[in-house]
């Protein structure tokens, strides 16, 4: 930093630039600007009287000339460099304070009691510890020098100085303490500016993260339903105009079919638009829903279903969560099997360990494949479902050897 930088830094106010937020409230700086109007108006009212009233030392033109400076100074420099950020017209406000004290220290050291107007305005014009002390120190010299080389020549006591002297450490304690307190003010304010930046980014995060969310689950939905449900629709339809000119009494059942699963399918999607419960639960137990699931496949496809449900009481313990989660496994299972397994019997099981879970099992007889080499959505969106509510989803299968999907839940 060169001299000329040291010396505008301690002089110049520091104004403007980021200072982390303003520690007053617009309404109480108002208040505050308007309050130091008020006590300068009081102040000088007062100097002005007693310069008529008492017995002012000096020349009354003089010291009147002074104040009257002061006011047009203050009107025209100060009160705006208070009410705003006008760094240049402070300097010139302080300039003029320290003219003004010079000539009030020389001619009417009785008046000098208005140094406790002055030093307020000193801390209010600046913002940083150093243009404040400076300018304390210029003004509190250029009072005492006419005090000082009056006691010098005997024609004054010294008290006229000492009183300046005592003035001049209380206003710079003071100033040096706002000061501290609005640089505090401000890193506070600066830091809520911070947290709430971070809770905005972190709401923000929180709510893609829940459109993400939101979206895996309509996907999820549309999967293990809908999607389901179309395929189910072409498989029939396909089938039908295949039998059509050979059996058109075959053709009618899988015609009849597809109505059925359409019907199904318009139910799921207005289920879904409503709470996302399957219609098949809608009325009736999960028992109810497996073995209607169970009959509409092995219509569907023509093979061998059979479903044993025994083991599961008509109160199992379970939440419709996992009624869902069960449901869904068995129809994911059962809609694999449909497009892969090329199977020519599926066994359906509901079975109970011994902590009280409950778990659906799918077999088939088909050609099997590696778990670890295909996972599609179906599997995944499953496994996600079932973690929802502390289950797991285990798939044993191998090449020719057949596939075993097993959806668990725990039981309450």
């Amino acid at each position: 930093m060169t001299v000329g930088s040291r010396l505008r830094a301690a002089v110049v106010p520091a104004r403007g630039g980021d200072d982390g937020g303003a520690p007053l409230s617009d309404h109480a700086w108002r208040a505050t600007v308007v309050g130091l109007h008020v006590v300068f108006v009081v102040m000088i009212g007062v100097a002005v009287l007693a310069t008529f009233v008492a017995r002012v030392e000096g020349s009354r033109t003089v010291t009147l000339g002074a104040l009257g400076v002061l006011v047009v100074a203050y009107s025209v420099l100060g009160a705006p460099a208070i009410g705003d950020d006008h760094s240049r017209r402070a300097v010139g406000y302080l300039a003029v304070l320290v003219a003004v004290f010079t000539v009030l220290g020389w001619h009417a050291p009785e008046l000098l009691f208005l140094l406790f107007l002055a030093y307020s305005q000193v801390w209010f014009l600046v913002e940083s510890a150093r243009p404040g002390v400076t300018w304390t120190v210029l003004l509190a010299l250029a009072s005492t020098a006419g005090p000082a080389v009056s006691w010098s020549r005997g024609t004054e006591p010294l008290s006229g100085v000492v009183q300046t002297s005592v003035g001049l450490v209380f206003s710079l304690a003071l100033g040096l303490w706002l000061s501290r307190v609005l640089a505090q003010s401000r890193e506070r304010a600066s830091l809520i500016q911070e947290l709430e930046a971070t809770r905005a980014e972190l709401a923000a995060a929180h709510r893609e993260q829940g459109v993400a969310a939101e979206r895996e689950r309509w996907a999820r939905e549309v999967h293990d339903t809908l999607a389901q449900g179309y395929t189910s629709i072409v498989v029939l339809a396909q089938t039908a105009a295949g039998q059509l000119p050979g059996d058109p009494g075959a053709a009618a059942e899988r015609v009849a079919l597809i109505e059925e699963v359409a019907r199904e399918n318009l139910a799921e999607a207005r289920a879904m638009v409503a709470a996302f419960a399957p219609v098949a639960l809608d009325s009736s137990t999960l028992r109810e829903a497996l073995e209607r699931l169970a009959e509409r496949f092995g219509r569907e496809t023509g093979l061998p279903t059979r479903l044993d449900t025994a083991a599961l009481a008509d109160d199992a313990g379970l939440t419709r969560a996992e009624e869902i989660v069960l449901l869904r496994g068995a129809q994911e299972a059962l809609a694999n099997v449909r497009r892969h397994a090329a199977a020519s019997a599926v066994v359906l099981r509901i079975g109970v360990g011994e902590a009280g879970q409950v778990s659906v099992h799918v077999s088939d007889d088909g050609v099997g494949f590696d778990p670890a080499a295909a996972d599609g959505v179906g599997l995944a969106g499953l496994r996600d479902r079932a973690e929802q509510v502390g289950g797991a989803v285990d798939v044993v299968s191998a090449p020719g050897e057949g596939t075993r999907v097993t959806v668990q839940v725990p039981a309450r």
